[in-house]
C-alpha cells in the first residue's frame, strides 16, 4: 500500500465486511490497522487477493471500545448540518431584512451546504464510487446556485436603489464567521480523505471566507454610503462558490 488510489481499492475490498470497525491507513509506512471485532480472517484473505504484498504483523485485543469512522462522521456532519440550516435561516432573515444581496448570498450557500451535508449522511460507510457521485452532485448544486445568485445580482444592480443596513450586515457575518469556524474545526477532526467529507470541508472554508467578505463590505457601505460594496460581495460569493464547485468535480473524477 503505498498510494492513497490503493487505499480506495482496500476500502471497496473490504466494504460489506460488518466484523469492521474502524480501518487506519499509515500510507507513508505502508501500514494498515484494521480494528474489528471477532477473529475475522477472511479480512486477510480479501486483501491478498489484491497482491498488493499484504502481510500480518501483529494481531492484539483492544479493551477500549473503538467508534467507527461512520459514526464519527455522522455526528459530526449532523452537528454542522445543524449548525448551517440555523445560520441559513439567520441569513436570509436579515438578508432581506437589511436588504443586503451579502447576506442573501451568503444564506443561499448555506442552504446548499445544508443539502451536501445532508447528503453526505446518506453515504457515511458507503463504497468510494457511491461517495464520489455525491460529492459530484454536491458540484452541480452549487453551480445552479451560483448562476442564480449572480442572475440576482445583475437585477439589483439595475432595477433597485435601496442602501443596505451596514450593522445587520457586521453583525450577523460576525456571528455566521464563528459558526462556520467551529463547523471546519468539527470536519477537521474526522481527518478523512474520502471525497464527501472533503467537499464539506472545501464548502465551509469557503464560507469562512465569504463572512469575511461580508463584514469587509458592510463597513465600506458605511464609509462610503453606497450599496455597490454589497452587490460586489454578493458577485464575490457566488464566483467562491464556483471556484469551490469545480475544485468538488475534480476531486469526484
Amino acid at each position: 500500500m503505498d498510494c492513497p488510489s490503493e487505499e480506495n481499492l482496500i476500502r471497496m475490498k473490504l466494504d460489506g465486511y460488518e466484523t469492521i470497525v474502524k480501518l487506519v491507513f499509515r500510507i507513508e509506512d505502508r501500514e494498515l490497522i484494521v480494528y474489528h471485532e471477532e477473529n475475522d480472517q477472511d479480512i486477510l484473505c480479501s486483501l491478498d487477493s489484491l497482491s498488493l504484498g499484504a502481510e500480518l504483523v501483529k494481531t492484539e485485543e483492544m479493551e477500549e471500545k473503538v467508534e467507527s469512522d461512520s459514526k464519527l462522521q455522522s455526528k459530526l456532519l449532523w452537528k454542522v448540518l445543524i449548525i448551517n440550516f440555523v445560520l441559513f435561516v439567520l441569513e436570509i432573515t436579515f438578508g432581506v431584512v437589511s436588504d443586503s444581496m451579502g447576506l442573501v448570498a451568503d444564506s443561499l450557500d448555506m442552504l446548499s451546504d445544508s443539502f451536501v451535508y445532508g447528503l453526505s449522511l446518506f453515504v457515511v460507510g458507503a463504497v468510494v464510487a457511491k461517495k464520489k457521485r455525491i460529492a459530484k452532485f454536491s458540484g452541480y448544486i452549487q453551480i445552479l446556485l451560483a448562476v442564480i445568485g449572480i442572475t440576482e445580482v445583475f437585477r439589483r444592480y439595475f432595477f433597485e436603489d435601496d442602501l443596505p443596513n451596514y450593522l445587520i450586515m457586521i453583525v450577523v457575518s460576525f456571528c455566521a464567521l464563528i459558526a462556520n469556524w467551529l463547523c471546519l474545526l468539527l470536519l477537521q477532526k474526522s481527518k478523512s480523505e474520502e471525497s464527501h467529507m472533503k467537499a464539506s470541508m472545501i464548502f465551509t472554508s469557503n464560507d469562512i471566507i465569504i463572512n469575511a467578505g461580508v463584514i469587509l463590505a458592510g463597513v465600506l457601505v458605511n464609509i462610503f454610503s453606497d450599496r455597490l460594496p454589497d452587490l460586489i460581495i454578493g458577485s464575490a460569493v457566488f464566483v467562491i462558490v464556483l471556484i469551490g464547485a469545480f475544485r468538488i468535480l475534480k476531486l469526484a473524477k
